[in-house]
C-alpha cells in the first residue's frame, strides 16, 4: 500500500511557478456553499501568493490567492486537467 504524500505549500509553489502563463481554472470558496469559479492566465508568482488575469469579456481583472488558500483547499487550481494540490 503506497503512502500518498501530502503537498506542502513549497510543493504547490513550485508547481504554480513552473506553468506561469498558462490557463488555469480557479474555484474559490466565498464561504455559505458558495464559490466562485473562473479561467485565466497566472501571470505571476511571489513568496507568498499568486496572481491570475481573469477572463471577463467587459474588463480585465486579476485576482490574487495565496498558496496556503491551495493548501487548505479554500482555493482549487487546476491546469490542463490536473488539481494543483490534492488529487
Amino acid at each position: 500500500m503506497a503512502i500518498e504524500k501530502i503537498p506542502t505549500i513549497e510543493d504547490i509553489k513550485h508547481r504554480l511557478e513552473a506553468n506561469v502563463g498558462k490557463k488555469v481554472f480557479i474555484r474559490a470558496s466565498k464561504g455559505r456553499r458558495r464559490f466562485l469559479e473562473s479561467e485565466g492566465i497566472l501571470l505571476e508568482t511571489y513568496p507568498k501568493l499568486f496572481v491570475v488575469n481573469l477572463d471577463q469579456s467587459n474588463a480585465v481583472r486579476r485576482r490574487s490567492y495565496t498558496y496556503a488558500d491551495v493548501l487548505t483547499e479554500n482555493v482549487e487550481v487546476t491546469i490542463d486537467n490536473e488539481r494543483v494540490g490534492f488529487n
